[in-house]
């Protein structure tokens, strides 16, 4: 059996398990402040990835309106920050 690193090992084990959804949602709501800045976090009522598609919800309208226009912006800052791809589509709620 060849050796793995324990980081190998729970990578792995990630990238097959059905909580690798969940995981990437904390990491995303760790990181989202310091992505999108203070005034954005403190609207934005929930974030949720499901497959490759991470879905922000927010109830201010002038706030939608303008993440519509950042979508890509949004999809590369967030992947960025956690350092893989794991958003492929931005969808505001």
């Amino acid at each position: 059996m060849g050796e793995f690193s324990i980081g190998d090992a729970i990578n792995d084990f990630l990238a097959k398990s059905r909580i690798k959804g969940g995981i990437q949602a904390l990491q995303i709501e760790d990181v989202w402040e310091q992505v999108m800045g203070k005034t954005v976090a403190r609207y934005t009522d929930k974030l949720q990835i499901i497959g490759d598609k991470l879905i922000i919800t927010t109830t201010v309208a002038p706030l939608k309106h303008e993440l519509m226009y950042q979508r890509d912006k949004i999809k590369q800052r967030v992947n960025e920050a956690l350092g893989q791809k794991v958003v492929n589509e931005v969808i505001i709620q």
